[in-house]
């Protein structure tokens, strides 16, 4: 029996540089940064040490009807808009309910309705605490309502491993789709914890960038001055089917997604091992399913956060998989322009590999000075031409926990 190739048929995206998948495409090609000053009182009121965020450049609340929103927390939301817009991309397909599955993934959930009940219940007790509150703060709340919104029976699986969440999501759909699970499934993740409560601990862990003074140039992977991560927020969903299901509908097709690496370092719970064992063998399993060798990889959207040990461990890991090719390689460190979406983050930076194969270019990675030697990528501030010919590309995304997870696509 023959392994069926799964497609990128529909994409969508709400991210701190563009309202959809296309507009954030266009916003990571211009060198555009998502990353503002945080115009909240409870910045000031909390005294925090950082006072910035990539923030979505479009409220989700404002795309969905009032009826929809006022039941999702905003993470939730942000899976509705990216989701309703990738469907549409891919056609609206007709699929039997119980053969359509939702692969979703989320790092911390419905943080913001958690943390506003509790001041509900301590400000005026229990009976004004939302009888929606738990549902909504859930963290497979955006699975559950994705399959609820579009009719999807053939189950609704939730991932939560920290900022590999959507990659993870993605993997799992892939072997969901091979099992014969069904026949179209919506993957991704999302994210929306921009509240006092992370930005305090983050910077407490010395994990985000303190920038305050320019914020938009915060986050700059691979370059020797880098001092930590921003936190973003956003969504990002990916239209996974079989072909033949995509053929026999007449759909389009970006890109497909050829294989898929899940492991775990078994090291800390926040630390990345620095000899890079666990990210390593993600990247060699997701190739090892791709049936592809390591020179047949041509661009990588690497996890690249801008903090001081992360970036040189994954440069560690990907070396030992590449050897000195890894040098020769393009690749594109985006988070420089979108922040950080924790759990949504795979997602978001799969589509834009899937559409760096589509449009045969790396995009570029902004903020970059003068580049560490210790994190000696082929990496550039401008766009860079993929060529002619096969493209294969890996999306990497490692998270707290020790979790790794690697994606690959080809172009078609």
């Amino acid at each position: 029996m023959s392994i069926p190739r799964i497609v990128v048929t529909g994409i969508g995206a709400s991210s701190p540089i563009g309202g959809t998948a296309p507009e954030s495409w266009s916003a990571l090609l211009a060198g555009v940064s998502g990353t503002s000053t945080l115009e909240y009182d409870w910045v000031e009121q909390y005294n925090l040490p950082v006072t910035f965020a990539a923030q979505a450049a479009v409220r989700p609340d404002t795309v969905l009807e009032r009826p929809i929103a006022k039941r999702l927390d905003p993470s939730s939301q942000f899976a509705m808009v990216a989701a309703m817009e990738a469907w549409a991309d891919a056609g609206s397909p007709e699929v039997d309910p119980d053969r359509l599955g939702v692969d979703f993934a989320t790092g911390i959930g419905g943080l913001w309705t958690l943390l506003d009940a509790w001041d509900t219940l301590r400000e005026k007790g229990p009976r004004r605490v939302l009888p929606m509150t738990v549902p909504m703060l859930m963290p497979n709340a955006a699975a559950g309502n994705l399959s609820l919104h579009f009719n999807a029976r053939a189950y609704a699986r939730t991932v939560a491993s920290a900022c590999a969440s959507s990659t993870e999501s993605i993997v799992n759909a892939i072997e969901h789709l091979r099992d014969g699970l069904a026949d179209i499934v919506i993957a991704g993740g999302t994210e929306s914890v921009i509240h006092p409560v992370t930005i305090a601990s983050f910077s407490s862990m010395q994990a985000l960038s303190k920038r305050n003074d320019s914020p938009e140039t915060a986050s700059r992977p691979g370059s020797i001055d880098r001092d930590g991560f921003v936190m973003g927020e956003g969504a990002g969903v990916l239209i996974l089917e079989t072909e033949e299901h995509a053929k026999a509908r007449g759909a389009k097709i970006y890109a497909a997604v050829v294989g898929g690496g899940v492991t775990a370092d078994s090291y800390h719970i926040t630390a990345n091992d620095p000899e890079g064992t666990g990210a390593a063998r993600a990247v060699k399993l997701a190739l090892e399913m791709a049936g592809a060798s390591t020179s047949d990889v041509t661009h990588i959207n690497a996890h690249a956060t801008s903090t001081p040990v992360g970036d040189p461990s994954e440069y560690v890991a990907l070396h030992s998989v590449f050897g000195d090719r890894i040098d020769e390689i393009p690749v594109s460190a985006t988070k420089a322009s979108t922040g950080h979406l924790l759990g949504g983050t795979g997602a978001l930076e799969a589509i834009f590999t899937v559409l760096a194969l589509q449009n045969r270019v790396a995009p570029p990675t902004i903020n970059l000075t003068e580049q560490d030697p210790a994190v000696p990528f082929r990496i550039s501030g401008e766009p860079t031409p993929l060529g002619a010919g096969d493209q294969l590309a890996i999306s990497n995304s490692f998270g707290f926990g020790g979790h790794n997870a690697v994606a690959a696509f080809a172009s078609v």
